[in-house]
């Protein structure tokens, strides 16, 4: 009979302990956390970037990641994003009872990857067990701390000096969770796009590209963070519909469901403001971890706080906010 997550091992006893050890300790060991205390002791000698978030994804498991991946990637990814090689890491599961340990065994292997990916470490955690039927199965929550490595990062400080680019092709993490979740068979290799964009931000900020800012496109996509860099900044952002990058996959699920590319979740795509001297060479280096990159479009002070969409055919329309409930729910 395979084994599963007792209500017990939450008790801080024996059942605990065993769980702790036998699958967190196992994946995450290293001298700080072995050390067990209260609260990790930790040495940053420079400025940090902070961010948490809490993961609770349907289903866990999902083509290309799991919520173990999406929680290491999700809060490894914020601190990337502000110029910052994420180094500590805190992890809290929430589990519910009944739980099978191989697949808590696999959630946890598949966060030591990304960890591995950033070189980062988990030094803190904790670990709740829930009764049966009271959660959805595992939610689980990360705090990180990142040691900036390029300074004055910032969505406050877009002008129209700047170019706007995309990382790679959009929408794939929404697309791939709904499909997922409903059972929707496709003849494509659809999968999200889900991973961790440290490595990617070191070769940029390397190579002494001039950024503004950075924001990986999750909840709300793309359109989201345009909007918000655009209310944040003061100015219109005009990108060219034509040159968003979108799978044929995706395109292909829009299209069948009514869903906007541009407002579907990612996990592995960022935006990013370039200064335009530096756009082309920013675009090359982007190209090299993924060559659907794109520079999609520019600053202006056309439309002050909007996002504007120009077509193929010479029109133009406002790309708005992601308002009400958003689909596919990615959590």
């Amino acid at each position: 009979m395979r084994k599963s997550v007792a209500l017990a091992a939450g008790n801080g006893g024996e059942e605990n302990s065993e769980l702790i050890s036998g699958v967190f300790y196992k994946y995450f060991k290293n001298d700080i956390l072995l050390k067990s205390e209260d609260a990790a002791v930790l040495e940053v000698g420079s400025k940090v970037a902070m961010s948490t978030d809490s993961f609770t994804v349907s289903p866990l498991f999902f083509p290309g990641g799991n919520i173990g991946k999406l929680a290491i990637c999700g809060t490894c990814n914020d601190l990337a994003m502000m110029g910052a090689k994420p180094k500590y890491i805190t992890v809290g599961f929430i589990i519910e009872e009944g739980f099978d340990y191989r697949e808590l065994e696999k959630i946890v292997r598949s966060m030591k990857k990304e960890l591995e990916i950033n070189d980062a470490l988990v030094v803190s955690g904790d670990t709740k067990v829930m009764p049966k039927g009271t959660i959805d199965k595992l939610i689980i929550n990360t705090t990180g701390i990142g040691e900036i490595e390029k300074e004055g990062i910032s969505s406050n400080n877009i002008s129209e000096d700047d170019a706007i680019l995309v990382s790679r092709d959009i929408g794939a993490h929404g697309a791939t969770i709904f499909t997922a979740r409903e059972g929707i068979e496709l003849s494509s290799e659809l999968q999200s796009d889900c991973a961790s964009l440290y490595p990617t931000v070191k070769a940029l900020i390397e190579a002494g590209v001039e950024i503004t800012a950075m924001r990986d496109a999750t909840r709300g996509g793309v359109a989201a963070v345009l909007n918000e860099w655009a209310k944040q900044s003061d100015v219109c952002i005009e990108v060219a519909e034509d040159a968003i990058p979108v799978s044929p996959e995706v395109f292909g699920v829009c299209e069948m469901l009514g869903f906007e590319p541009t407002m579907l979740a990612n996990e592995g795509t960022f935006c990013l403001a370039i200064k335009q001297k530096d756009a082309q060479k920013a675009l090359e280096i982007l190209q090299k971890f993924n060559n659907n990159a794109q520079i999609i479009g520019k600053v202006s002070d056309e439309h002050k706080q909007r996002v504007v969409l120009q077509s193929s055919y010479g029109t133009k329309r406002f790309l708005d906010t992601p308002t009400g409930e958003l689909l596919p729910r990615i959590c």
